[in-house]
């Protein structure tokens, strides 16, 4: 199926997804999960999906519980109850590798780069190449780099050999987002990416974001910021106090909706409440 704007003027510039199909099949689909950290109940019978080559975006209120069901699909927090699967294959994440080897990587909102390393050894941190004496493989990493950076089209670092605390907000985050695609990633995770980034550094990293999808990568967006959320997602799943409050279509729903969704929604999945999937028939 074929993603639409309402009628209207056509616009200058349309998304990837609205001129290219996107499938209806779940790269990564939780079912029924449940989390708790002693008496507090962070995640309550949560359903997310991402289809292949979407942008979904996660959003709710401080508290909401995003946090929690990211790092569980992450393989960080295990889950209570529920059911993970991947590419329409149950599979248990129990820890960080596990979901890189799925080709899950998740950009966390402090970036984690080193500031006294460059672009290169910040891209390799920890899976630097070494030869049969230990010696780094400088010109294969630079080369592997600058490939995925233009990949990418980043065109404002100057040099891949220039220390990332010289480089600026926006610079750093498409440094972050370019390591997480670098490992034949499949789904890439971007936590609050436009969080105390300028206007021209907000407009560099959502194009990133469209071009990860360009590239047939799945993409979970969580941001506060629904003028980016309406930019480039696809769909829009809320959770509102550790349970879903909704999914909506983008290019069929309002800001004001999902709004209500976050701050007044009602849940999706609760029993004995009518009209949910949770109540009794």
């Amino acid at each position: 199926m074929r993603r639409r704007r309402p009628d209207g003027p056509p616009p200058s510039v349309l998304l990837w997804y609205e001129t290219h199909p996107v499938s209806d099949q779940p790269l990564l689909e939780l079912r029924g999960v449940s989390k708790s950290f002693g008496s507090v109940q962070a995640l309550t019978d949560v359903d997310f999906e991402v289809r292949h080559g979407e942008v979904m975006a996660l959003v709710g209120d401080n508290g909401a519980g995003k946090s929690t069901l990211i790092k569980c699909i992450a393989g960080i927090h295990p889950m209570d109850t529920g059911e993970m699967l991947f590419d329409g294959t149950p599979v248990s994440i129990n820890n960080p590798k596990d979901a890189a080897r799925l080709g899950i990587e998740v950009v966390y909102q402090d970036l984690a780069l080193c500031d006294n390393l460059d672009v290169v050894q910040n891209m390799f941190l920890g899976r630097e190449t070494h030869d049969r004496f230990q010696r780094l493989k400088e010109p294969p990493m630079e080369a592997k780099a600058a490939q995925t950076l233009a990949g990418l089209r980043v065109t404002t670092i100057s040099s891949i050999r220039q220390a990332v605390a010289t480089l600026s907000g926006g610079q750093r985050q498409s440094v972050a987002v370019a390591r997480a695609v670098m490992w034949n990633s499949r789904l890439v995770i971007l936590d609050e990416p436009t969080a105390a980034l300028g206007v021209a550094q907000t407009e560099q990293v959502l194009a990133l974001v469209n071009r990860l999808a360009e590239q047939g990568l799945s993409v979970v967006l969580i941001s506060h910021n629904l003028h980016d959320i309406f930019e480039t997602a696809t769909r829009i799943t809320v959770l509102r106090l550790g349970r879903n409050a909704g999914i909506f279509e983008r290019t069929k729903t309002t800001q004001e909706e999902v709004v209500h969704a976050i701050t007044a929604g009602k849940p999706t999945k609760v029993s004995g409440i009518p009209g949910t999937q949770g109540a009794p028939a």
